[in-house]
């Protein structure tokens, strides 16, 4: 009998500390970061009480150090430094390099003189700016990325030995992420999981541009589902990474503030999955005159991907983007699988009011 209770007791302690986490998780808040391009007035057009982030693009490397372009920059940052007096639990994040912007990262991240460099200077501009952390954003290490950038087979531990030499600087004073390809080759070949996953406080999945300015097929730009004709998603991206077993409350998702035009070959499939060249992209706030005052547009919404469309079948004009359904169902589906928060590409491209970040916002709140 006496052996009986304490296996009851062990039980019951052990559905009490299940049950107790279950609550700490339910609770726990999805992070809204928005990457921003914009200057330091501009930012006040948008209500940003529900933004948890915000990560300023780009500061860029400087030799082996990180640096700050120019005085507008400057201005910028200190603007949106200020704004944590209003907002609390708002951080503000550097984002080094991005598309274009980390042309010698290969060469510079490939010794170790350059690596503590830059750690030791990312520190310092912190320090100075009163700032909250990093996110780099190399595109990429080990695979190809920018047309004529650099790109090694040893990018891949090098890379994981900048995140050591970044965390052994911050310690726990400092946020440290990274912006991750949220495609199969990114994933599969440029980063050594296991070994930085412990090293960040999240990772930025890029899970936009899925169909992009080098695509010969055209398709969803930043799906939230797979479909039979294609594996790249959101979805696709999460599961993968799930399944190496990289902690899902440390993913963001990722949802693009922007349209993607490609002309394709013909009107079969309403333009999905056509041969196809990228035209042009458009911003979310500018799709009302581009786009939707255009009765040769028709609006379309993928079941499968959970995505939504438009197709003009009189020029064979594809447009591929995220709309406030489309974002709504990702800030849910972040929530629902205990995901760190969801992230867009980026604030500016929204309407100041009633727009993107407003339907993330409404689910968000929700929890």
């Amino acid at each position: 009998m006496k052996k009986l209770k304490t296996t009851v007791c062990v039980i019951l302690l052990a559905f009490a500390s299940f049950m107790a986490a279950a609550q700490n998780t339910g609770n726990k808040k999805c992070n809204v970061l928005a990457y921003y391009t914009g200057g330091a007035a501009e930012i006040d057009n948008y209500n940003i009480s529900g933004l948890t982030h915000i990560i300023f693009s780009f500061t860029h490397l400087q030799g082996n150090k990180l640096h700050v372009d120019n005085a507008k920059d400057t201005i910028t940052i200190r603007k949106l430094v200020s704004l944590k007096k209003q907002y609390p639990g708002l951080k503000i994040i550097f984002s080094m390099g991005g598309w274009g912007g980390c042309k010698e990262c290969s060469a510079v991240f490939n010794t170790d003189a350059g690596r503590k460099e830059f750690a030791a200077s990312s520190k310092q501009l912190l320090q100075y700016f009163d700032a909250d952390g990093l996110d780099l954003d190399w595109e990429y290490p080990t695979i190809s990325g920018f047309p004529g950038h650099q790109f090694l087979p040893e990018d891949k531990h090098n890379f994981t030995m900048l995140l050591q030499e970044l965390r052994k600087a911050f310690v726990n004073k400092y946020e440290l992420s990274f912006a991750a390809g949220g495609f199969t080759d990114f994933i599969l070949r440029s980063v050594e999981w296991d070994q930085i996953m412990p090293l960040l406080d999240r990772v930025n999945l890029m899970t936009y541009d899925l169909v992009h300015g080098f695509s010969t097929t055209s398709g969803h730009s930043t799906p939230l589902y797979s479909t039979p004709y294609q594996r790249e998603s959101g979805d696709n991206a999460v599961r993968m990474l799930d399944s190496m077993r990289v902690p899902l409350n440390k993913l963001v998702l990722g949802a693009a503030f922007y349209a993607r035009i490609f002309q394709v070959q013909d009107s079969l499939n309403n333009g999905l999955y056509r041969p196809c060249k990228f035209l042009r992209g458009v911003d979310y706030k500018n799709m009302d005159t581009q786009i939707l005052n255009d009765t040769n547009y028709h609006y379309y919404w993928d079941s499968i991907a959970h995505a939504p469309y438009f197709f003009n079948d009189k020029e064979n004009l594809l447009v591929t983007l995220d709309n406030k359904q489309s974002v709504a169902e990702k800030t849910q589906y972040v929530i629902d699988k205990g995901m760190d928060g969801i992230m867009f590409w980026e604030l500016t491209g929204d309407v100041p009011r009633n727009g993107l970040l407003q339907a993330i916002d409404t689910v968000a709140e929700k929890k």
